[in-house]
């Protein structure tokens, strides 16, 4: 068996991209990562042994059997195929070929489900099939793009029986249906960390075809901290921030770009652990149509996407970083929507123009500052996850540091002024974001912006405003009106 191939005709200083399979009398292979190599200014590239003209042995399976390198792609009179690409930026993880020698990824990489020729190859090898008979489908917990997703129990022999969520694909599928609903589970079970979603198994071989996950309590990120707003302490917020900046350092280790890094698709459990979800290569973003602004190249949800992956579709672990920021912005903000009511177009427009969102109340210094490193302009000027990862961890150490609060909130910035400008006390509670509270402060008797003036926080509780997140607001706004001496008047 041969254990080397040697590429003629390559062009000199140019980049290409290769995808390695093995050949045995069992048949074909699945492909493995991709590997980038840079030619030299030689005039021949092979792959190898320094030793001999290039020659790279490969072994695998304990040296069972070995690989032959069959390259899938390269340039044949100046003809370029699909997997070679453009030369890449110098801030991106390069494979330099120089004197013949090419330093191999030690690190696992993502699989592309789609890199299979049969699709079905790709969830034989990376998702474990399930019996439908060790699945008990207990309830709907809500709705997916192909289908339900029921929570329920799972139950494998010499196992304990576990809460599951399932997600099921509905009746009348095409095959594509099923094969975009289950290149999810492919993904999924690739990843082994405790900050990502972890996939259990699927279920193919009968009519009703599902995917099966742990079960997460909490369920989302962004309605869980709405629910609960202004109820966990700084410490608590940042840890939560940690795990998620963990599970993305995993992904992007893995070459994995998520590009639809939200709080949405953040799911909690009863222990507050953070994990990231939604690899479904095809997505509904949010059933707003505002949400996405639609490309040549599909939808994008522009309140969480860096400038350059709107504007070129970019996407890499920077621009994952950007989003991350936004998901920081959405965490300590307690799920407040990123840009308020702002449009699309508008939101591009600022961020074009260099406005980045404001501190939300009682944010750290250094929580923002870290939030305005992950949205610089320039890429390359970004932190990676790993260094955010070590900058949480310092926090967590050392909370005293998260003591120092930005001077002006996010609410305030946005709306201060409206405040001082408002003519009743429905306009006012508009502009503070509190428009759910106008009847309980007309039925307490506060009709006017002149009887705020006594309002207290024991008081707030007697109308029915408990959430300590809405109290502060609604307090920290009336002291901004006196403190601008506006006495709560026009």
């Amino acid at each position: 068996r041969l254990n080397s191939m040697t590429v003629d005709g390559l062009k000199p200083g140019t980049t290409y991209v290769f995808r390695v399979r093995a050949h045995t009398d069992g048949g074909y292979g699945t492909y493995g990562g991709e590997i980038e190599l840079e030619t030299s200014h030689e005039d021949m590239l092979a792959i190898g042994d320094p030793n001999q003209p290039t020659i790279l042995a490969v072994s695998i399976a304990g040296g069972i059997v070995l690989l032959i390198f069959l390259v899938a792609c390269f340039v044949i009179s100046g003809r370029h195929c699909g997997y070679i690409k453009a030369k890449q930026d110098p801030d991106e993880e390069k494979m330099h070929f120089q004197h013949g020698r090419v330093k191999l990824p030690g690190s696992r990489t993502y699989v592309h489900p789609h890199t299979y020729e049969d699709p079905n190859q790709a969830i034989r090898d990376f998702a474990k099939e399930i019996d439908a008979s060790s699945i008990r489908i207990e309830r709907v917990i809500g709705a997916g793009e192909f289908g339900e997703v029921c929570s329920g129990r799972l139950k494998l022999p010499s196992k304990r029986e576990i809460c599951v969520a399932i997600k099921s694909l509905k009746a009348g599928y095409s095959e594509k249906q099923r094969r975009d609903f289950l290149s999810e589970a492919s993904i999924m079970g690739q990843f082994d960390h405790p900050n990502i979603i972890r996939l259990e198994g699927v279920v193919t071989k009968c009519k009703l075809v599902m995917i099966i996950t742990e079960f997460m309590e909490n369920g989302s990120l962004d309605s869980f901290l709405r629910k609960h707003d202004g109820q966990f302490t700084m410490i608590q917020l940042v840890g939560m921030l940690r795990g998620i900046a963990s599970g993305m350092k995993y992904l992007s280790d893995m070459n994995y770009v998520h590009r639809d890094l939200a709080a949405r698709n953040i799911l909690v459990n009863s222990n507050l652990v953070c994990k990231v979800s939604d690899f479904g290569l095809s997505r509904v973003l949010e059933d707003d149509p505002e949400a996405a602004y639609t490309t040549r190249g599909g939808k994008i949800p522009i309140r969480w996407t860096a400038p350059e992956a709107i504007a070129y579709r970019k996407f890499t672990s920077a621009s994952d970083v950007w989003s991350y920021g936004i998901v920081m912005w959405e965490v300590v903000s307690f799920g407040e929507r990123p840009y308020w009511e702002m449009s699309n177009q508008d939101v591009i427009k600022a961020i074009d123009e260099g406005y980045r969102l404001p501190a939300p109340m009682d944010c750290p210094l250094v929580l923002h500052q870290l939030m305005l490193d992950c949205w610089e302009k320039a890429r390359s000027d970004r932190p990676k996850f790993g260094q955010i990862v070590n900058i949480l961890d310092k926090l967590i150490r050392n909370p005293s540091s998260l003591k120092q609060l930005t001077q002006s909130s996010a609410w305030q910035d946005a709306n201060a002024q409206d405040c001082l400008t408002v003519a009743t006390l429905e306009e006012w509670l508009d502009a503070i974001k509190m428009g759910q509270y106008k009847e309980n402060f007309s039925a307490a008797g506060y009709v006017t912006l002149e009887s705020l003036i006594y309002v207290n926080g024991s008081e707030l509780n007697k109308i029915g405003i408990t959430l300590p997140g809405h109290q502060k607001r609604i307090l920290s706004s009336v002291q901004n009106f006196q403190t601008h001496g506006a006495h709560l008047q026009v």
